[in-house]
């Protein structure tokens, strides 16, 4: 049984103490910034109407939460595992050192999205922005798996200045030549063959199911796949020889 729950003027600490004091799953209408939404869940859905604020699915932990809007900063902050969708936009910092699960957002996202990303173990977290990413995607990434469609950018490049800044693990995949795109030099740009394309194809297929997309269409364009320079990689400038 699904629990409903009209959030509008309610304060973020009541709702989220609604929401622990509530078995099962639940859909809340009227979300305006109250942040934490879903925080260290664990089994359990949740749907939101509205913008959630900050920090939404922070330390996730097997849950899945669909936001029919836009969703603010830090959403998916440190997850360990589970699904987060949202089918418009996201701010700042998404996937903030998450280590397991699943963010997918069918719209644009901010700075900073993946910074300091990482696999843990069995677990592998995997991020796919639909449309445009800003500065610093994948800083610090050590871990997991980016990828970034530039689908609906309306002109503007796949991604903003300086992805891949201190980038030591984990790859990131950018629907585009990257002709225009400058990354640091302790990264290797390449363009992606099939076999790297088989990695993230079972990921954008669920991606494409969910948001209605041509998958078919989506795979035929040309990907680049970014991976730390084993050669020249980012670790020698963070210890000491």
């Amino acid at each position: 049984m699904t629990r409903n729950i009209d959030a509008r003027g309610m304060d973020f600490q009541v709702l989220n103490e609604l929401l622990r004091n509530t078995e099962g799953d639940a859909e809340i209408e009227g979300c305006l910034g109250q942040r934490f939404i879903g925080a260290g869940m664990g089994k359990r859905s949740l749907k939101l109407h509205g913008v959630p604020g900050n920090a939404l699915g922070a330390y996730l932990n097997g849950g899945e939460i669909e936001v029919f809007g836009n969703a603010q900063d830090a959403v998916g902050d440190t997850m360990n595992a589970g699904t987060i969708l949202v089918h418009g936009s996201i701010g700042d910092t998404a996937g903030y050192a998450m280590r397991g699960g699943k963010l997918y957002v069918r719209g644009d996202a901010g700075y900073r999205t993946g910074i300091h990303m990482k696999a843990y173990k069995e677990h592998l977290p995997v991020i796919i922005i639909g449309g445009h990413a800003g500065s610093f995607l994948g800083e610090y990434q050590a871990g997991g798996i980016l990828i970034v469609l530039g689908l609906h950018t309306d002109g503007k490049p796949i991604v903003s200045n300086y992805p891949c800044t201190g980038m030591h693990g984990g790859k990131l995949f950018l629907r585009s030549d990257c002709r225009d795109i400058l990354f640091p030099k302790q990264v290797t740009a390449r363009s992606a063959t099939p076999e790297d394309l088989s990695e993230i194809g079972d990921y954008l297929a669920e991606y494409c199911r969910i948001f209605g997309l041509d998958c078919a269409s989506i795979m035929a364009s040309p990907f680049t796949v970014v991976t730390p320079d084993s050669a020249n990689p980012y670790r020698q400038m963070y210890v000491a020889n």
